[in-house]
């Protein structure tokens, strides 16, 4: 079963990541890897030798590792771990090391929001079950800095709950589907609204 959540803070690293197609082909293998660059291209819709360039500098930085069979082109690519953790306002001290970690968090988001648009568009063709459990949940509490904490945690402790499931397909129960959850517990910020 491969590590769970690399901390991410070295600025190279953070660029090497935010980059659509890189995060495309990280996603990918960590949900049915290993595969071949060929196989990414096609799911892709890209070229094989694009993929393989961008899985030679995911490479560099540890993020995609060579899986055993294979050779050349039909060389099987894997990911050595599962997810990532980067902070982008309380660790990076240095302006480069913000920058870059903002730009992977925008690149994360967008692919988020691009899938929660598909999701929404295919929500038609599903089953009235399938339509009856989905959800979309926003709001705003007055909340101190240790209860916004709190409730991150609380949230992160009902995300973690079935983790084992993605690296375990018998873990999964029959009719299980991939879900995407998330979530994110900020200060907002609303125009003439300030702390109380």
């Amino acid at each position: 079963m491969p590590t769970p959540h690399r901390s991410l803070s070295d600025p190279r690293e953070l660029n090497a990541l935010a980059h659509p197609v890189r995060m495309a082909i990280v996603e990918i293998l960590s949900l049915d890897g290993p595969l071949t660059a060929t196989e990414l291209a096609e799911r892709l819709d890209e070229t094989p030798a694009n993929c393989s360039w961008h899985l030679r500098k995911l490479a560099q930085h540890g993020f995609v590792v060579e899986a055993e069979g294979g050779k050349g082109r039909q060389r099987p690519w894997r990911v050595p771990g599962l997810g990532f953790r980067w902070d982008e306002e309380h660790t990076s001290p240095s302006l480069e090391e913000r920058r870059a970690a903002q730009a992977l968090s925008d690149v994360v988001m967008g692919r988020a929001i691009d899938r929660l648009r598909e999701s929404q568009q295919r929500a038609p063709e599903d089953s009235d079950e399938w339509r009856a459990a989905r959800g979309n949940v926003e709001m705003v509490a007055w909340l101190t800095a240790d209860e916004l904490k709190e409730m991150n945690e609380a949230i992160n402790t009902v995300l973690d709950r079935h983790v084992e499931r993605l690296t375990d397909p018998a873990q999964r129960p029959a009719g299980a589907r991939l879900c995407e959850f998330v979530a994110w517990g900020v200060p907002a910020y609303f125009p003439g609204v300030g702390p109380s």
